[in-house]
């Protein structure tokens, strides 16, 4: 088969199509002729050689994917050749085809396309592990969501929406339109507002129940001061930087905070398959009637994959940034 692979780690141009041994499914698994990818950011770590694949995971790039299956391997009742999926990926989805657990798919809604479903398995299961299982969030309880243009973000944004809560975002300013749309309550501007000013002056001066960051750490002191009382922080990366200098831990102990850290590609499968099963369950049906959307920003052929990228670390997007996989 044809892959997307990397030439030598480093910029967006170092991506080649090439061809790679076709996957096998083993017990538990299905084949799946990929007909859509989508980026995320630890695609473009991964590229420049910073973000390895976990230990007996290929090294092709792609965390999700949608697509149609074309075998079924032993032990598998629930879906038959023909079915129509989506799934979270350790890697691979920069593929045409990919060997995936049964237990980790998606069956689409009828009319749902592949360029949309391909954008949901990353982002709606980092948002709804980090606000459901992390976070506890709650009906009527506010959550700031940074970076809330960005796949998780804009996931995020709906989610929130979707359980009774109150969302919070920053963004760039030319993007706020877009996000109250998904139902963002307030959208603060990071380049020219203190967004944890603009939090107390929002909620009264109680801070917001939840932060959900990916920033890191230029903003944790500012998150700490956002926070009310026995207020939750999730941190899902460090795009800021990592390292937080001089920050007390007064606010910590005074509100009593919780602070949690968590990736979810290095999770182990037993872990992801509950998550995928209580999403299935819980949130899944609530594409069929579209109150959940998937949020593409842009379909790249992936001939353009280099583009893409490109596009992507532009931070243009508002939204998934989609691969069509070709023949």
């Amino acid at each position: 088969m044809k892959a997307i692979t990397v030439k030598t780690p480093g910029d967006a141009n170092q991506l080649r199509i090439t061809e790679v041994p076709d996957p096998t499914p083993g017990p538990g698994q299905v084949l799946v002729y990929v007909s859509a990818t989508a980026l995320n950011r630890a695609d473009i770590l991964q590229r420049e050689g910073k973000y390895p694949p976990p230990p007996g995971v290929t090294d092709i790039l792609g965390l999700e994917m949608a697509g149609t299956i074309i075998e079924v391997g032993e032990g598998v009742t629930d879906y038959e050749v023909g079915d129509n999926v989506c799934a979270l990926l350790s890697g691979g989805g920069y593929a045409q085809m990919v060997a995936v657990d049964a237990d980790m798919l998606l069956k689409l809604p009828e009319r749902m396309s592949f360029t949309k479903a391909a954008a949901i398995p990353e982002a709606f299961l980092t948002a709804f592990q980090s606000l459901v299982w992390i976070a506890q969030l709650k009906k009527g309880e506010t959550v700031l969501i940074h970076a809330g243009a960005s796949g998780v973000g804009t996931a995020a944004i709906q989610l929130a929406s979707w359980l009774g809560a109150r969302p919070i975002v920053t963004a760039s300013g030319m993007k706020h339109e877009r996000l109250r749309d998904l139902g963002a309550a307030r959208c603060i501007d990071y380049r020219s507002e203190d967004f944890a000013e603009a939090v107390m002056n929002e909620t009264d001066g109680q801070g917001v129940n939840v932060v959900l960051d990916f920033v890191g750490g230029g903003y944790f002191e500012q998150n700490l001061k956002a926070l009310t009382m026995e207020g939750r922080l999730v941190s899902l990366a460090a795009l800021g930087g990592a390292r937080v200098d001089g920050v007390s831990l007064a606010p910590i102990l005074r509100k009593r905070l919780q602070i949690t850290g968590t990736t979810l590609r290095s999770r182990d499968k037993a872990y992801k398959r509950e998550l995928v099963a209580d999403f299935r369950e819980t949130v899944w049906p609530a594409f069929t009637d579209r109150t959940l959307i998937a949020v593409v920003d842009t379909i790249h052929d992936w001939e353009g994959v280099a583009d893409a990228h490109k596009y992507m670390e532009a931070n243009a997007n508002v939204g998934k940034v989609v691969l069509t996989i070709g023949e």
